[in-house]
């Protein structure tokens, strides 16, 4: 028996209002070292994301309005990664509650805005790349969300290549936005919708 881990699902009390609903957004009870390896994370890949899309020299092709809806695509997956993968997120969004699956789903169903606006306004219309990727995200989250939940994880797996590699092989994109794919269907289909254990050390930080 591990000593030096414990699991703990205990949520707890948020703020009313404005407040508490954007804490229990991101996961109530977030540790500081989880918010230190967030800021931290979020700014490194942020840096490297921009500074590859621009070296790639796609960036100097789009509009102003363009590239606003990249970075803010970059930022929110970067950090919904980071941000679903803590603990704080998976006492939360995995919490016995039957409203908790209700709650998955629209939050998943809600990125298909992310892929209209990147299909449909950074891609000039690409409708194939848009309705593919849509039908990748509901199938896939259907996959993982009712699959028994000891098979859950590698499910996820499973679906998160597939999508990666129909992204790579049929609907391609230019280098510069190559990113997306890959870090949308990790943030929803592997971070948020799998259940994990939310593990804290023996002297977890406030």
């Amino acid at each position: 028996m591990r000593t030096d881990l414990r699991i703990s699902w205990d949520i707890p009390a948020t703020p009313p209002g404005l407040a508490g609903r954007l804490e229990r957004f991101m996961g109530p009870g977030k540790s500081r070292s989880e918010n230190v390896v967030e800021t931290v994370g979020l700014l490194g890949c942020a840096l490297l994301l921009a500074a590859g899309v621009w070296s790639s020299g796609a960036a100097r092709d789009w509009s102003t309005a363009q590239l606003v809806v990249v970075a803010l695509a970059g930022l929110d997956l970067i950090g919904g990664v980071l941000t679903n993968a803590t603990n704080a997120a998976k006492r939360w969004y995995h919490r016995a509650d039957p409203a908790a699956r209700r709650a998955r789903l629209l939050f998943v169903s809600a990125h298909l805005v992310h892929l209209a606006a990147m299909g449909l306004f950074v891609l000039d219309g690409d409708l194939d790349w848009t309705l593919g990727n849509a039908a990748l995200l509901l199938g896939g989250a259907a996959a993982v969300e009712f699959a028994p939940v000891h098979l859950r994880r590698p499910v996820a797996m499973a679906v998160l290549m597939a999508a990666v590699l129909v992204n790579l092989f049929w609907l391609p994109v230019a280098t510069a936005l190559a990113w997306f794919a890959p870090l949308f269907f990790l943030k929803l289909l592997v971070c948020h919708l799998v259940p994990e254990a939310p593990l804290e050390g023996a002297a977890r930080d406030a």
